[in-house]
């Protein structure tokens, strides 16, 4: 069971790591989600761009707490 614990925090590290590196990223955010939208389709999740604004809004403020 500690393994399984270890193994959550690695994994929800990584997520908040790589939200990090993204929204840090030098790019402008309308390419910035634009490039969200593509790796999202690639995996079979469509977002509608709304939908992936209202995601970058909530990955920033989560980063911000």
């Amino acid at each position: 069971m500690k393994n399984l614990g270890i193994l959550y925090a690695f994994l929800g590290g990584a997520v908040v790591g790589c939200a990090t590196a993204i929204l840090f990223a030098p790019e402008k955010g309308s390419d910035l989600r634009k490039r969200i939208k593509e790796i999202l389709k690639k995996r079979g999740i469509d977002f509608t761009d709304d939908e992936v604004e209202e995601l970058v809004e909530q990955i920033s403020a989560s980063i911000e707490e």
